[in-house]
C-alpha cells in the first residue's frame, strides 16, 4: 500500500493534491495526521496546498505510513479501496506527465460541450474510462474512490452510457467529483444529467467517436511509451 500510495503521488504533476486526496478519502482530518507524523499541521497544510516545494520521497513515505496505520484502527478502509474485482468497470486509467486542458480533450474525443463552458481552460491531469454499465453494479460506496487515481483534477470517461443519467448521479453523490466528464454511446443526453454536471461545475461533453474501442484507447495515446 506504500508502494501504491507513494507511486501515485510522485507520478502527479500536483503531489499535494494526490496527498490531500489520500488523507481525504479515509477521512482523517488533517491536525490528527500531522501529530502522528509528528509534524506541525501548519507544516502539512504548507504541503497539501502547495504552499511548499514537492515533498520529497522521505516525506511522502512517512506521510503513507501513517495513513495506513491511522486506517488500520478505523476499518482498514484501503483495504476496501484499493481490493480488486473481477468485473472491473475500470477500462483504463492513467495520469499525464503534462497537465491538458478540457478543452483540448473536447477536442480530442470530438466531443460537443454540454455544461461546464467556462471550465474549458481547466487543467487535466488524468483520466479514467469506464464502462458504464458495471461502474454502476461494481463501483459502490469505498470501491469508487478507485477511479480517482492520484487526483480529482481528471477526466471520466464513461462507455456504454443510455441517456447519461446514471453516471452523473453517481458523481452527485460521491464526496469527490472529476473536474470533466466524457459521455460515449447516447444519441442525446438527459438534461437531468446536463443539470447535475451544472451544479457541480463539472465541463461535459458528448463524444461523436463511433467505435467504443477506439474512443477508449484515445486517451492513453496521450501518455508516452
Amino acid at each position: 500500500m506504500i508502494s501504491r500510495i507513494g507511486g501515485s503521488v510522485v507520478a502527479s504533476l500536483n503531489a499535494g493534491e494526490a496527498l490531500k486526496s489520500w488523507r481525504e478519502r479515509l477521512s482523517i482530518k488533517q491536525v490528527e495526521l500531522a501529530k502522528v507524523m509528528s509534524i506541525s499541521p501548519s507544516v502539512l497544510s504548507d504541503y497539501e496546498s502547495g504552499r511548499r516545494p514537492s515533498p520529497g520521497v522521505a516525506f511522502v513515505k512517512r506521510y503513507a505510513e501513517a495513513l495506513i496505520k491511522m486506517d488500520a484502527n478505523r476499518g482498514n478502509l484501503l483495504g476496501k479501496i484499493m481490493e480488486p474485482t473481477e468485473d472491473s468497470a475500470i477500462l483504463d486509467i492513467g495520469e499525464f506527465q503534462q497537465p491538458i486542458s478540457a478543452a483540448e480533450v473536447v477536442k480530442m474525443v470530438d466531443g460537443k460541450v454540454l455544461s461546464g463552458e467556462a471550465y474549458l481552460d481547466s487543467s487535466i491531469y488524468g483520466y479514467t474510462v469506464l464502462d458504464s454499465i458495471r461502474t454502476i453494479y461494481s463501483l459502490s460506496g469505498f470501491s469508487f474512490y478507485r477511479i480517482f487515481g492520484a487526483t480529482t483534477e481528471r477526466v471520466l470517461a464513461f462507455t456504454k452510457v443510455g441517456i447519461g443519467r446514471s453516471p452523473l448521479v453517481a458523481i452527485r453523490v460521491s464526496q469527490f467529483k472529476p473536474r470533466m466528464v466524457v459521455l460515449h454511446g447516447p444519441s442525446h443526453v438527459d438534461q437531468l444529467a446536463i443539470d447535475l454536471a451544472e451544479r457541480e461545475r463539472i465541463v461535459l461533453a458528448l463524444s461523436s467517436v463511433q467505435r467504443e474501442d477506439v474512443f477508449v484507447k484515445l486517451f492513453r495515446k496521450l501518455i508516452p511509451g
